[in-house]
């Protein structure tokens, strides 16, 4: 009789493991979607603004891993100078953060390039310090 007591209890623990386990299961708060991609950013840390660029071809659809290069000059006679690239996601986007309020010669230009298509973006942060902007890219006008 004490083995099948103990077989008895041994089902038992093993059981209320389980209803404790799924219980524990069914109480954990459901994760936030996650984006299926993150937006790649490059941090300048020299001041409060920032753009998000979407690239995209003749045909509207995104451009993945078109580079994306950014230079500036700010602060006193513009002795400080900003040089500084990030590649779109595949959803075409890409952000830059810590740009300066004030630059020496608004607007300033993010150029987009990939392959033989190339396109460009304009901002100025005293204007708009936190913008988003299209960029359609095509193939270079001859000159």
């Amino acid at each position: 009789m004490p083995k099948t007591f103990h077989a008895n209890g041994i089902l038992l623990l093993i059981i209320f493991t389980g209803l404790l386990l799924f219980a524990a299961q069914a109480q954990q708060p459901a994760q936030p979607a996650q984006p299926s991609e993150d937006v790649p950013v490059t941090d300048a840390q020299s001041g409060p603004c920032s753009i998000e660029l979407t690239v995209s071809g003749t045909d509207t659809k995104p451009v993945y891993a078109a580079r994306i290069d950014y230079k500036t000059a700010y602060g006193f006679m513009g002795t400080h100078k900003l040089d500084m690239t990030v590649y779109t996601n595949a959803q075409g986007r890409a952000r830059f953060t810590g740009i300066p309020a004030r630059v020496r010669k608004p607007p300033i230009e993010f150029r987009a390039s990939k392959g033989d298509l190339v396109g460009v973006a304009t901002m100025d942060p005293a204007n708009e310090c936190q913008a988003r902007h299209d960029i359609m890219m095509d193939k270079p006008k001859p000159q």
